[in-house]
């Protein structure tokens, strides 16, 4: 009987561990987007940078679609959100 309680305390800590790893990803990538889709757009008045950014790495590029993923996989994007997302960091 102790073996069983053991083996069932363990997965309740596995699970809620689980859980609340996944649900502050979730939150911490909401937050992201909601800032990029928060940011303003630059007016006429407003000076524009003098020179693109880098363009970004393979490594990132990767990283990021697969967190789009990720996030069109959990429900986070729509279809249209994910391509629109996968469009813009692929720099079509």
């Amino acid at each position: 009987m102790p073996g069983l309680l053991r083996g069932i305390a363990r997965t309740a800590a596995v699970a809620g561990t689980a859980t609340a790893v996944s649900n502050r990803v979730s939150r911490r990538q909401s937050g992201r987007w909601a800032s990029q889709q928060a940011s303003p757009e630059p007016s006429a008045h407003q000076a524009a940078p003098a020179a693109p950014a880098a363009p970004a790495s393979m490594d990132n590029k990767i990283d990021q679609l697969r967190q789009l993923g990720e996030l069109r996989d959990q429900g986070v994007l729509s279809e249209s959100e994910f391509a629109a997302q996968k469009a813009a960091v692929l720099g079509a």
